[in-house]
């Protein structure tokens, strides 16, 4: 088979067998296929979508490009969480745990922040000593033996999805829901997981703005994993606004720590509450989804899920004190508190210009190899809904770099508006997917 033939077919809007997909996928990750002829299939895809047939064969294709993870000698299901990305979206270390206290085994491969959402494994690493480079025996051991860890993705997983994220990333092509969906479960998939619990944002402050598109997205991921034998649950999330009031690593260690101690805010513990109860569920830890909501709100109040995460946190080289002696993080040498210009009801909080601020003091990267600063970020002293008067504090800005505070001050008040009139309360969990 020729490869001009492939991409022409699928220009037109074509399905391609599944032996077809198989021959792009090895070709382009081997080398045989060169990236013009593979920006140019991206780009059909983009334009011309895929089957379900195409996109699990896609997905199959890149997990089996790498090593997978057999998980089989851990006794218990394996149960993973993935969030599309946010701002302020530290849920992951709260969630986690709250599972694993349930006795759920949660295998939690997580990423690094890029553009303005940020990524779990910079948060952990704010912790001192923590490290998430571990073998693969040390993972499996750390899973039997506190039910927990957390670990980035290796380079022999899913290899064929590396090479591809960075051709669609300068080619045009990552919105597309084919390539997004093989991605994300290609990678997750690998991990030796028996179930997974989806988490897709939908808003300003999110990578699908649109709630029609994040539905998509959520079944289309469901789909993959219905036809793979695992069970995968999506919820479709408000990211219209940061989530919580932390948004920077350290402070949302911070966040996630008083959380687990029963003190977190209400929309971050409500969306937990709920994601830990579906990983619990799905853990077969629960006759039923209201047992398992349960289940996660006594962790929660009892403390074991905060204990699980300090064991977790030692385990991985990490200093569990930092999780409630916060002097022991990163701490900022310079804060700028930003007021209300007016008074009256916020009525929207622009979370990707929010998460961009945060970027523009250090807290991200616009590029995979920039250096973050940990105790760099905002806070938000108020949400959507809220009454303010004139000169109340908005927010407040940590630095280390006085560069471009001035700057970013001017963006963060800009993402408040401000108005006479109450807005219409917003739902947090918008949809429940498969």
């Amino acid at each position: 088979m020729r490869t001009v033939d492939l991409i022409r077919r699928k220009r037109d809007g074509e399905e391609l067998a599944p032996e077809e997909i198989e021959y792009l996928v090895e070709g382009y990750t081997k080398g045989d296929i060169p990236d013009y002829q593979m920006s140019a299939f991206l780009m059909a895809v983009y334009f011309s979508g895929m089957t379900d047939r195409e996109v699990s064969r896609l997905t199959e294709c890149m997990l089996r490009s790498g090593d997978t993870v057999d998980l089989a000698a851990v006794p218990g299901v394996k149960v993973d969480k993935h969030s599309t990305g946010g701002v302020g979206d530290k849920t992951s270390l709260i969630v986690a745990p709250l599972a694993a206290a349930a006795g759920v085994v949660v295998p939690m491969m997580s990423g690094r922040a890029l553009g303005h959402t940020g990524g779990t494994l910079d948060k952990l690493e704010s912790i001192p000593g923590f490290h998430t480079n571990l073998t693969a025996e040390e993972f499996q051991k750390q899973l039997a033996e506190i039910g927990l860890c957390f670990i980035g993705q290796t380079d022999r997983l899913a290899p064929a999805d590396r090479k591809l994220y960075a051709l669609r990333d300068v080619t045009a092509t990552v919105e597309s829901v084919p390539l997004i969906s093989s991605s994300i479960m290609s990678k997750k998939l690998a991990e030796g997981l028996d179930a997974l619990v989806l988490d897709v944002k939908v808003g300003s402050g999110a990578f699908m703005k649109k709630q029609v598109d994040a539905r998509r997205l959520a079944q289309t991921m469901v789909g993959i994993g219905r036809r793979m034998d695992k069970k995968v649950q999506a919820l479709i999330t408000d990211m219209s606004q940061p989530l919580g009031y932390a948004v920077g690593n350290a402070l949302e260690v911070m966040e996630a720590s008083q959380t687990l101690q029963n003190a977190g805010p209400n929309d971050l513990t409500k969306l937990c509450i709920e994601l830990a109860a579906r990983m619990i569920f799905l853990g077969k830890k629960a006759a039923s989804l209201d047992e398992a909501r349960r289940a996660a709100e006594g962790h929660l109040v009892d403390g074991s899920g905060y204990k699980k995460l300090r064991q977790a946190v030692a385990a991985q080289g990490g200093n569990p004190q930092a999780l409630d002696k916060f002097e022991l993080l990163p701490n900022a040498t310079g804060m700028r508190e930003v007021a209300s210009p007016r008074a009256g009801y916020v009525t929207s909080i622009d979370a990707e210009d929010i998460g961009t601020a945060s970027n523009m003091i250090g807290a991200g990267r616009d590029k995979k190899e920039d250096a973050i600063d940990p105790a760099v970020g905002i806070i938000l002293e108020v949400k959507v809904g809220e009454k303010v008067d004139a000169g109340s504090v908005l927010c407040r800005l940590y630095y280390t770099k006085e560069d471009r505070v001035e700057e970013a001050a001017e963006m963060v008040e800009d993402a408040f508006r401000i108005s006479g009139q109450k807005p219409e309360e917003r739902e947090l969990i918008l949809e429940v997917v498969g």
